[in-house]
């Protein structure tokens, strides 16, 4: 079992940036694909972002238009969701999830592990 807890959300105006946390309690940290979903409306959770274990691999949700970084440091197992040029239409709740199981392209679809959430608020 692997337990993810969340960090660095808050309140932050349009077009400023937020760096999102997410610490694995898991001694397989680096064999575990790691990602960023969020809720939207007619569907379970929506894709944000994915990385490989090594890091080398890394998907992205077609809103994010190059406007986020995901990255992960193994020896901290820790993930990093880099979100910039923030949008009032980024509100939402930001989950962090992991799989032993799936690719990076194979979770984009959903992972097994997940964290309890981290608020984003972009006000306008």
């Amino acid at each position: 079992q692997v337990q993810l807890v969340e960090s660095g959300g808050g309140l932050v105006q349009a077009g400023g940036s937020l760096r999102l946390s997410c610490v694995a309690s898991s001694d397989f940290f680096s064999s575990t694909t790691m990602g960023w979903f969020r809720p939207a409306p007619g569907k379970e959770r929506e894709f944000v972002a994915a990385i490989s274990r090594g890091g080398g691999t890394r998907y992205y949700g077609d809103f994010v238009e190059g406007r986020y970084n995901i990255s992960r440091d193994n020896a901290k197992n820790t993930v990093y969701l880099q979100m910039n040029s923030l949008k009032p239409e980024d509100t939402d709740v930001y989950y962090c999830a992991g799989d032993q199981a799936r690719s990076a392209r194979e979770s984009r679809n959903g992972m097994s592990y997940w964290g309890k959430g981290t608020l984003v608020t972009v006000s306008s």
